[in-house]
């Protein structure tokens, strides 16, 4: 299976878990020393601060969607630039995501930078 495919299993897992509403699951696909960097929150260090992050987050579940822009690997670190949607609760953005690769193989998110789109940082990706 190619990085890039990878990748976006790794996100759909996410994305379901997510509109789903468990907490939990989003914060599993993280590493346990994990940050979160985001404009709608301030900075989750750590996977328990992401799982609690994401409690609030994901009250209610929702929609949400990634679409890989980009990507790349080594042996152990690889990245992500891609765009979420999450529907009118809280809206679009891209996100550049550090994956670290675990023992077994599998990826799990080392650091992740959101970005949202608002009136003055619009993008037409």
């Amino acid at each position: 299976m190619s990085f890039e495919a990878e990748v976006r299993d790794l996100l759909n897992q996410m994305a379901a878990a997510y509109s789903a509403g468990d907490a939990s699951g989003v914060a599993a696909l993280f590493t346990e020393d994990a940050q979160l960097h985001s404009p709608f929150a301030p900075p989750a260090i750590g996977r328990a601060a992401i799982e609690h992050l994401h409690e609030i987050w994901t009250q209610g579940g929702g929609s949400k969607h990634f679409k890989v822009l980009d990507c790349g690997a080594e042996t152990a670190l690889g990245w992500c630039l891609c765009r979420f949607s999450e529907g009118d609760h809280t809206g679009d953005g891209t996100s550049l995501i550090i994956l670290q690769r675990r023992p077994d193989g599998s990826w799990q998110v080392r650091s992740c930078c959101l970005f949202g789109d608002t009136e003055e940082n619009p993008t037409d990706a």
